[in-house]
């Protein structure tokens, strides 16, 4: 968690930029993004310089002794932030436009990096000297408060992300972080799993997943030296059509400590994501943007679900995505569990029919206020390819553990730990009552009613009989009221 204080400094380089002249909060995520990246290059190179000093190792700096950029060559010491923090304002400005940032953005040239592939069209953005040197000064007593702790380096970089959602218009991006956070938990990752996000946006669910590794599986990922190599460069996978979200997302998860994520641009959804059983598990929260154009939809997507809306065509291509025994837990907005057109049916009956459909959890439409108010629903299932679903966990989620108003403030009602904690004990669900929070649903009983997915659908209403008093009693309380009024009419009136 990061402290009032550093919140406070956070808050205060933000305004550097804001009364500066970039108001887009996307443009100055991604400023601070570049310069968050040169700062980290010089820290990690003196880290790296002295680890290879102590172990007798040799070691290349990045920063040569003469670094070749365009058409001149630099002395690498000077493209160091711990250097150039210290000059004039002018001069730092010129270092960074002609120099430092050119050489940031051919840093990794040919290298299969995720900084290389979404650093080559960056473009330095902050218009003035004064105004730099005010962000590097800001910067560097973040950078003090924070220390070498990854974790709050990590919180930093989430809160950073949230205001992109507090500016307002660019919220829909950000999925709430309690929110990813129970669907990590409910799908309990695994070290040999391959996670994927099809629309990444920030790649807060794959953070996520990566923070929980690092909590209950520490040991399993990090003191076996094949697991670790595969959670920092194979377990982790994001698409998304904006570039600016790609570089934020690649930054957010190599600030939360894994080195090589493919984070890439692709529209998931057309013939160029060839991408077919390749992953163990699925976390999503897809556009749901509503129509788009059928052309560039993949044609087996359509085989499975022919329609023209992003909602269904995603749940089609998160079962073409998976292999088989693969897992996915994905939100989508309440019309997908009720729909009555046949695409929704047929992605429906899919689910139920040929693979394992385990949970349908109904959320309250508060949780992504103040941006919508859509309600939505979490979806889990598992490919099987030959069905497997049995019977249906449905839960009615009422609180998450903050108000759902456009306030969003904490409350103690709060329903995500009791979900978690049902959901690991399906069994324990067995005698519940269609009238409680959670129950099981048979599938006979589902496609009885059409494939409808919707907890309404199911849930009964228990009714409690309210007694009255006789109507005599009533009369007799009104003329007692009456009278008691009409005595204090009479004792004001002779106070006047």
């Amino acid at each position: 968690m990061i402290t009032g204080e550093l919140k406070n400094k956070i808050n205060a380089l933000w305004e550097i930029f804001w009364t500066g002249g970039i108001t887009n909060p996307l443009d100055v995520v991604e400023q601070m993004t570049y310069l968050m990246f040169i700062h980290d290059l010089d820290e990690t190179d003196n880290l790296r310089a002295k680890e290879s000093a102590m172990l007798g190792l040799s070691y290349e700096s990045v920063f040569g002794a003469e670094v070749w950029i365009g058409q001149g060559t630099i002395p690498g010491s000077q493209l160091k932030w711990s250097t150039f923090h210290d000059f004039p304002a002018g001069q730092m400005y010129s270092l960074m436009q002609e120099w430092v940032f050119p050489f940031i953005k051919t840093l990794h040239a040919g290298r299969d990096s995720a900084y290389a592939k979404y650093m080559d069209d960056a473009i330095f953005k902050i218009p003035t000297p004064l105004m730099l040197d005010k962000v590097v000064t800001a910067l560097d007593g973040i950078y003090d408060q924070m220390g070498r702790d990854s974790d709050v380096r990590g919180d930093v970089y989430e809160y950073l992300l949230s205001k992109i959602a507090t500016a307002g218009v660019n919220g829909q991006f950000r999925t709430p972080r309690h929110i990813i956070r129970m669907m990590v938990e409910l799908m309990d990752p695994g070290p040999d799993d391959v996670i994927c996000d099809p629309a990444c946006g920030t790649a807060g669910f794959l953070v996520a997943a990566g923070e929980y590794l690092r909590e209950r599986r520490k040991e399993e990922v990090f003191f076996d030296q094949g697991k670790k190599d595969h959670f920092m460069n194979h377990m982790f996978h994001g698409y998304d059509m904006d570039r600016t979200m790609l570089r934020i997302g690649a930054m957010n998860m190599m600030t939360h400590g894994v080195d090589s994520p493919s984070i890439e641009y692709r529209d998931s959804l057309s013939d160029q994501n060839p991408d077919r059983e390749m992953y163990s598990l699925i976390l999503a929260n897809p556009p749901f943007k509503g129509s788009l154009d059928a052309d560039i939809v993949s044609a087996d997507l359509l085989k499975t679900c022919k329609t023209k809306k992003t909602e269904l065509l995603f749940l089609a291509l998160f079962l073409k995505m998976l292999k088989v025994g693969g897992r996915a837990a994905v939100i989508v907005p309440d019309g997908v569990l009720f729909g009555s057109s046949k695409a929704h049916q047929d992605i429906r009956r899919e689910l139920v029919e040929n693979h394992c459909l385990e949970a349908v959890i109904s959320m309250p439409s508060g949780v992504f206020k103040p941006y919508a108010g859509v309600s939505t629903g979490v979806l889990v299932f598992t490919k099987t390819g030959h069905g497997g679903t049995d019977q249906v966990w449905f839960y009615d989620m009422k609180a998450d553990g903050l108000s759902l108003d456009d306030k969003r403030t904490p409350v103690a009602e709060n329903d995500i730990p009791e979900i978690v904690a049902r959901f690991h004990d399906l069994a324990g669900e067995a005698g519940r009552a269609r009238t409680e929070q959670s129950f099981l649903v048979s599938r006979g009983e589902i496609v009885e009613n059409g494939y409808d997915l919707s907890i309404n659908k199911y849930k009964k209403t228990e009714y409690v009989p309210v007694e009255y008093p006789p109507t005599s009693e009533i009369f007799a309380q009104l003329r007692q009221l009456e009278a008691e009024i009409q005595k204090g009419l009479e004792e004001l009136e002779g106070m006047v």
